[in-house]
């Protein structure tokens, strides 16, 4: 049984706080910087090509000591772009090694960048999955949020991991990654995964494993853009409106350490990006281990409800 109380009732005024604590820890979440290739607009660590925040070759050596000697189930590598990252590869080869599923956060547009032309051959000898940004199946919709010709570098991508076998082999899983335009919540993804398996399909053959729905957190540049355009209220008021109390036991962050390009610890990626440190002392990767995480509170603020609206929103989609 879960150790979250749930409400009896839904109360779009609730206050997270306290009320989440963690369960088993399986994920390590490496944010190793945010230099990328591409700026879109609702990158919630504002990520880009003018960033050089990246996790030095000190900090990468005692991450990679800490993964040999506690072998969480899975390590999940983003940014930023993380394979433009030097040491990306290093550590993938380090999580392979001490048997961890590798996940790669990936924004396909990578793949075609001078000096990655292996990188969909390095990625399906070891076996890493894939989760790959693509938030609509429309280029119109891409290129907004993305910028100008990022579908058809998408699509160039998704063509070249399909060739390698992936989304057609069962051990190179490759996810596909929808978030909304604006400020809406995602539609249910068991409707909207038909549909990109079909617009794919027929327009360019292309092959994936599963559709995963993420609501956008209204933090940082998103949060900008919702002030901008006045819509930064009746978002929040609709995340409030749509909490799902069902969600509560499978949020990400009971079950995922978050880790940023310093070593720092937090409990999500979206703390990470507020900076919404882990509860209690300032503490590094290499000073604690996982058992220590068993129970703790999770740090939570109103952009939580981002991920409790609705059918709920995770780093694997949706959770209820």
């Amino acid at each position: 049984m879960s150790d979250v109380q749930c409400p009896k009732k839904i109360d779009p005024a609730l206050d997270l706080a306290g009320r989440v604590t963690r369960d088993q820890f399986l994920v390590l979440q490496l944010n190793i910087g945010r230099t990328c290739n591409l700026s879109c607009t609702h990158c919630h660590v504002e990520a880009g090509p003018k960033r050089t925040e990246v996790m030095t070759p000190a900090v990468r050596e005692r991450v990679i000591a800490w993964i040999r000697e506690h072998r969480p189930a899975t390590v999940d590598i983003t940014g930023g772009a993380p394979e433009l990252i030097p040491g990306f590869r290093d550590l993938v080869d380090a999580a392979h090694a001490a048997s961890c599923q590798v996940m790669d956060r990936c924004n396909l547009a990578v793949l075609d960048e001078p000096g990655q032309e292996d990188l969909a051959d390095f990625l399906a000898e070891r076996r890493v999955a894939v989760v790959a940004s693509l938030p609509c199946y429309v280029a119109e919709n891409v290129d907004r949020q993305r910028g100008t010709g990022a579908y058809d570098r998408s699509i160039t991508g998704l063509i070249k991991l399909n060739s390698k076998g992936y989304g057609r082999r069962a051990e190179l899983p490759l996810y596909l990654v929808y978030n909304p335009t604006g400020p809406s919540l995602p539609p249910y993804q068991g409707d909207l995964e038909p549909a990109y398996r079909k617009r794919l399909a027929d327009d360019w053959g292309i092959d994936f494993t599963n559709l995963w729905c993420l609501a956008n957190v209204p933090v940082t540049r998103f949060r900008r853009f919702l002030e901008r355009s006045g819509a930064l209220e009746s978002y929040e008021e609709l995340l409030r409106s749509a909490y799902n109390p069902n969600t509560l036991p499978n949020l990400m962050c009971r079950s995922t350490l978050s880790v940023d390009h310093e070593g720092r610890l937090y409990d999500c990626d979206f703390n990470l990006a507020i900076g919404l440190a882990l509860p209690g002392p300032p503490r590094k990767l290499w000073d604690m281990v996982p058992d220590e995480l068993n129970g703790a509170v999770v740090a939570t603020g109103s952009h939580c409800f981002a991920c409790t609206a609705g059918k709920g929103s995770s780093c694997g989609g949706a959770l209820s």
